[in-house]
């Protein structure tokens, strides 16, 4: 198959999945199946033909709104398919580092199923101030499945440290984040962090392992505080007003994933002197 021909398809693939997850990040937080009944509008209910199901391109076509109500139609729905569809040929053309030399099609897939994962708590937590526990305790036992795998197929033989280091991480990214939480506790009068930033923490743990856990929060918390000092100085956010950490947790999480712990490093040490975490 074409290189070219590949790539778009795994971009459709990427696309039909954004499609999906679409779906758990409104139904999820309300209770509702995933799976039945089928995609309707949120506003009238109706059905949607598989024709107003075309990832991106339906959205164009019927041009933001409802055929048969004529409601607008979030600029979000497409918005999350072309994230997803970047984020999978990302995976796929990256340079993960977090699962050793396993094979390639290994920690494609893997990278598939992080962005899959991540996208929904991303979504839930920006709507909801809210991280799903039984999202995030299904991430970590993915992480630490695929580290299993890893480590019976990395091409110099099975590194049982692998899945050593992945299950220290999460345990690291859970009671350190529920003790940095206590600790605002003690200290502020409420918690610093939410207890699902903890879980999500541990899920980053499981996938990303001791270096690519802390490369992740310390992006986390280097984005989060240009965003909240911007957010001051514009007037969009007030003093002590809360805002969702998960989102940055889960982008930086995935920029470790993509790009790889060496150069994450690597910028680290150029632009703050750091030799290694």
């Amino acid at each position: 198959m074409p290189p070219t021909t590949l790539l778009l398809l795994i971009t459709a693939l990427g696309l039909c999945v954004g499609s999906f997850l679409n779906v758990v990040a409104w139904r999820y937080p309300r209770q509702e199946s995933v799976v039945r009944p089928g995609s309707h509008c949120p506003h009238c209910g109706t059905p949607l033909a598989w024709s107003e199901n075309i990832p991106v391109l339906s959205w164009l076509l019927l041009r933001g709104r409802c055929r048969h109500c004529q409601s607008p139609i979030s600029l979000r729905y497409p918005a999350v398919e072309l994230l997803c569809g970047g984020l999978f040929l990302a995976a796929a053309l990256g340079y993960p580092e977090a699962l050793g030399q396993a094979p390639g099609a290994l920690t494609v897939v893997a990278g598939w199923c992080l962005v899959t994962l991540l996208l929904p708590l991303l979504l839930i937590d920006l709507d909801q101030l809210w991280l799903p526990e039984p999202l995030c305790r299904t991430g970590v036992l993915l992480g630490l499945v695929f580290t299993l795998l890893a480590v019976f197929s990395q091409s110099g033989g099975p590194e049982p440290q692998l899945l050593l280091w992945h299950l220290l991480a999460a345990s690291a990214g859970l009671l350190g984040f529920e003790a940095t939480s206590a600790a605002g506790q003690a200290i502020l009068g409420k918690p610093a962090l939410g207890l699902g930033d903890a879980k999500l923490a541990a899920l980053l743990g499981a996938w990303l392992g001791l270096t690519g856990l802390g490369l992740s929060v310390a992006l986390a918390v280097f984005s989060g505080a240009v965003f909240g000092v911007l957010g001051l100085l514009s007037g969009r956010l007030k003093r002590g007003q809360p805002f969702p950490f998960g989102p940055f947790l889960a982008a930086a999480g995935l920029a470790v994933w993509m790009a790889g712990n060496s150069f994450w490093l690597q910028q680290l040490s150029r632009h703050l002197g750091w030799s290694a975490l």
